[in-house]
Protein backbone atom coordinates (compact mmCIF):
# COMPACT_ATOMS: atom_id res chain seq x y z
CA UNK A 1 0.00 0.00 0.00
CA UNK A 2 2.63 1.97 0.34
CA UNK A 3 2.89 3.31 -3.24
CA UNK A 4 -0.88 3.80 -3.26
CA UNK A 5 -2.18 6.76 -4.82
CA UNK A 6 -4.68 6.89 -1.83
CA UNK A 7 -1.13 7.63 0.22
CA UNK A 8 0.69 11.13 0.58
CA UNK A 9 3.84 11.16 2.26
CA UNK A 10 4.01 14.89 2.99
CA UNK A 11 -0.04 15.09 4.03
CA UNK A 12 0.23 16.36 7.11
CA UNK A 13 -2.57 16.05 9.84
CA UNK A 14 -5.34 19.17 9.42
CA UNK A 15 -5.41 19.73 13.09
CA UNK A 16 -5.97 18.05 16.48
CA UNK A 17 -9.79 17.43 16.25
CA UNK A 18 -12.57 16.72 13.33
CA UNK A 19 -12.08 19.23 10.73
CA UNK A 20 -15.85 19.24 10.08
CA UNK A 21 -17.09 19.27 14.13
CA UNK A 22 -14.49 22.51 14.58
CA UNK A 23 -16.61 24.49 12.53
CA UNK A 24 -19.91 23.76 13.45
CA UNK A 25 -18.89 23.46 17.15
CA UNK A 26 -19.55 19.49 17.25
CA UNK A 27 -18.08 17.01 19.15
CA UNK A 28 -16.52 13.53 18.45
CA UNK A 29 -15.83 10.11 19.85
CA UNK A 30 -12.36 8.91 17.98
CA UNK A 31 -10.20 10.62 15.14
CA UNK A 32 -9.72 9.35 11.91
CA UNK A 33 -6.71 10.55 9.63
CA UNK A 34 -7.26 10.23 5.73
CA UNK A 35 -3.98 9.59 4.43
CA UNK A 36 -4.37 11.02 0.98
CA UNK A 37 -4.78 15.09 2.66
CA UNK A 38 -4.36 14.89 6.13
CA UNK A 39 -8.07 15.54 6.36
CA UNK A 40 -9.14 14.47 10.51
CA UNK A 41 -12.96 13.77 10.49
CA UNK A 42 -14.15 11.59 13.34
CA UNK A 43 -15.60 8.12 13.61
CA UNK A 44 -18.53 6.74 12.48
CA UNK A 45 -19.38 6.00 15.95
CA UNK A 46 -19.59 9.74 16.20
CA UNK A 47 -22.64 12.11 15.55
CA UNK A 48 -21.11 13.47 12.04
CA UNK A 49 -19.04 10.51 11.35
CA UNK A 50 -17.05 13.16 9.08
CA UNK A 51 -14.39 10.76 8.28
CA UNK A 52 -16.41 8.20 6.24
CA UNK A 53 -18.35 11.28 4.47
CA UNK A 54 -15.17 12.85 3.74
CA UNK A 55 -14.05 9.21 1.76
CA UNK A 56 -17.32 9.09 0.05
CA UNK A 57 -17.35 13.24 -1.14
CA UNK A 58 -13.27 12.97 -2.33
CA UNK A 59 -12.76 9.28 -3.20
CA UNK A 60 -9.93 9.24 -0.67
CA UNK A 61 -9.42 5.45 0.31
CA UNK A 62 -7.58 5.30 3.58
CA UNK A 63 -7.58 6.13 6.96
CA UNK A 64 -5.55 6.04 9.77
CA UNK A 65 -6.30 5.78 13.21
CA UNK A 66 -5.55 9.55 14.96
CA UNK A 67 -5.77 8.10 18.74
CA UNK A 68 -2.95 7.50 21.19
CA UNK A 69 -1.43 4.32 20.55
CA UNK A 70 -3.19 3.01 17.84
CA UNK A 71 -1.76 2.76 13.79
CA UNK A 72 -4.41 1.02 12.23
CA UNK A 73 -5.21 1.80 8.84
CA UNK A 74 -8.63 1.78 7.31
CA UNK A 75 -9.55 1.10 3.39
CA UNK A 76 -12.97 2.19 2.58
CA UNK A 77 -13.33 0.31 -1.00
CA UNK A 78 -12.85 -2.56 0.60
CA UNK A 79 -14.44 -2.18 3.89
CA UNK A 80 -11.01 -4.00 5.85
CA UNK A 81 -8.69 -2.67 7.67
CA UNK A 82 -5.08 -2.61 5.09
CA UNK A 83 -1.08 -1.91 5.92
CA UNK A 84 0.23 1.48 5.38
CA UNK A 85 3.72 3.46 5.89
CA UNK A 86 4.67 5.25 8.50
CA UNK A 87 3.04 8.75 7.82
CA UNK A 88 4.23 12.21 8.80
CA UNK A 89 4.29 13.50 12.39
CA UNK A 90 2.39 14.02 14.42
CA UNK A 91 0.59 10.66 14.71
CA UNK A 92 -2.27 11.71 17.09
CA UNK A 93 -4.65 13.75 18.88
CA UNK A 94 -2.53 15.10 21.67
CA UNK A 95 -2.53 13.06 24.99
CA UNK A 96 -3.85 16.27 27.01
CA UNK A 97 -7.08 16.03 24.59
CA UNK A 98 -10.64 14.06 26.15
CA UNK A 99 -12.32 11.09 24.85
CA UNK A 100 -14.53 12.05 23.91
CA UNK A 101 -13.50 15.50 22.92
CA UNK A 102 -13.36 18.26 22.57
CA UNK A 103 -13.60 19.65 26.29
CA UNK A 104 -16.66 21.77 27.30
CA UNK A 105 -18.56 20.86 24.10
CA UNK A 106 -19.50 16.84 24.72
CA UNK A 107 -23.00 16.90 25.89
CA UNK A 108 -23.74 15.24 29.55
CA UNK A 109 -25.86 12.39 27.67
CA UNK A 110 -22.76 11.91 24.76
CA UNK A 111 -22.91 7.72 24.89
CA UNK A 112 -26.40 8.26 23.98
CA UNK A 113 -25.84 10.31 20.96
CA UNK A 114 -23.24 7.44 19.56
CA UNK A 115 -24.12 5.32 16.50
CA UNK A 116 -23.88 1.76 16.88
Amino acid sequence: MSTDPGIDLLAVPSGTGCADCERTAGWWLHLRRCTQCGHIGCCDSSPGQHASHHAAETGHPYVRSFEPGEDWFWDYQRQEYADGPQLPDPQSHPLSQPVPGPAGRVPDDWQERLHA
